[in-house]
């Protein structure tokens, strides 16, 4: 069960001795945020009659904002909220039992619980708060892909066969079944490939794809008559068939053949694919795909990913689409770059006034110095979301980690920008007066 409402954890005195800068970053965009549609939503993921009551939703909701708005970790941000005024008034914790008021494990419950469809929700209606009140504004469509880094190292064939024993190992462990295959030879063999330099891993992977066969063999035959949990079996199957997929493609690796469809990089990370994205440096990297958009100002309208690396042409109709379901209207005017260039395109895009897919001349004289400015400043905005708003490299496991990922940071994204656009005083009056920043 969860409370679908809350109340202010602090007096008036409180306020008077503690927070003595009300224009404070966390003072601002506290007053921004829906609180109570929040909660209201996410209330549904909990049974309403049945259980013990969970945390405050107001305060763990809070948290995970905090820890994407200044980048910390569960156990960071607990230790903050314990020793920062302005984010312990952020996070509406009361002084009472401050110290032990929750475990940072909790805070990973409940991403699992919300999952990217909670996790959306929240997002959602911050970003539907701030478009309301006319900060985010649609009439220009920023459009441009990039690389969410998964956090794996650099991967290697061997390393991925090696690693593929540790998991077979760990899960004889669990279910307290000795290992069948030579430990030391494996372990021998391994300190002896790390030990030597020059281009032989491939004999160096035929060498460990002979002990691995087998070894993947008699696993399988163990699984069929393994007596556990339904859980724990749909897990074994899972790992079964992610490494009978490795097999085949380790024995397409020696057969000679260079692209292989859907290449597995990582045991841990499934989903990740090498990814090249035609930089010098580096001219390839692991993980997801992402897909984003910006308007004119910098904040980000849309953050999507995918699996693999698909073409910027397929994804660019799906991508306007998003775009205009969010701004509730077409954008005047759109700019990607030449990857996302295709007659079908402008056909798609005909509705729009001006389309700008990477050649000066697709728009008019007059509009060929903004789409060109517009074009270097979506190159900005990435690489302030990679470097500084968290979109470098994630630490949440699976493609369903990597959404919750880049929605908590596309809310952290756009709530620094309002702050940002707020402190220079580019935000309008009336607006601040709809967000109620203004009496």
């Amino acid at each position: 069960m969860i409370r679908n409402s809350f109340e202010e954890a602090f007096s008036p005195d409180w306020l008077e001795s503690n927070i003595t800068d009300p224009t404070h970053e966390l003072v601002i965009i506290r007053e921004i945020i829906p609180w109570k549609k929040i909660i209201g939503k996410l209330s549904g993921f909990y049974n309403k009659f049945h259980g013990p009551f969970g945390k405050s939703l107001r305060i763990m909701i809070a948290m995970l904002i905090t820890m994407k708005y200044y980048r910390l970790s569960d156990r960071e941000v607990v230790k903050q909220v314990k020793e920062n005024r302005y984010i312990q008034y952020f996070c509406n914790v009361p002084d009472i039992g401050l110290q032990t008021f929750l475990d940072s494990s909790s805070l990973s419950v409940l991403r699992k619980r919300l999952g990217e469809q909670g996790i959306a929700i929240i997002e959602k209606q911050i970003f539907e708060s701030l478009r309301r009140a006319g900060i985010i504004h649609g009439d220009n469509a920023l459009i441009d892909s990039s690389v969410l880094e998964s956090n794996i190292i650099y991967p290697n064939d061997v390393r991925l066969i090696f690693k593929a024993f540790k998991k077979i190992k760990q899960f004889c462990k669990l279910q307290n079944i000795p290992v069948w295959w030579d430990e030391d030879e494996v372990k021998k063999l391994w300190r002896q490939f790390n030990l030597t330099k020059g281009n032989e891993r491939a004999a160096w992977l035929a060498k460990f794809n002979i002990l691995f066969i087998p070894a993947l063999k008699i696993f399988s035959e163990k699984i069929i008559s393994l007596k556990c949990s339904q859980k724990r079996k749909t897990k074994a199957r899972n790992l079964l068939k992610l490494l009978n997929l490795m097999k085949k493609q380790t024995i397409e690796k020696l057969k000679g053949k260079i692209h292989i469809k859907n290449r597995i990089v990582s045991l841990d990370e499934p989903d990740a694919r090498p990814i090249k994205k035609g930089k010098i440096h580096p001219d390839c990297e692991f993980g997801t795909k992402m897909q984003m958009t910006f308007n004119r100002e910098g904040f980000m309208i849309t953050v999507e990913n995918f699996i693999g690396n698909p073409g910027d042409k397929t994804l660019f109709p799906e991508t306007l689409t998003i775009f205009r379901q969010r701004m509730k209207e077409y954008p005047d005017t759109v700019i990607t770059d030449l990857g996302y260039r295709s007659s079908g395109n402008f056909k798609i895009a005909r509705d729009i006034n001006n389309v700008f897919l990477g050649r000066s001349e697709d728009v008019s004289e007059e509009k060929q110095k903004f789409c060109c400015k517009a074009r270097s400043a979506t190159e900005g905005f990435i690489a302030v979301s990679k470097n500084l708003r968290g979109f470098g490299r994630s630490l949440y496991r699976g493609f369903k980690g990597d959404r919750i990922w880049s929605l908590l940071c596309q809310t952290a994204y756009n709530l620094k920008k309002f702050v940002q656009l707020w402190m220079e005083e580019k935000i309008e009056e009336q607006c601040l007066m709809k967000l109620g920043l203004l009496a």
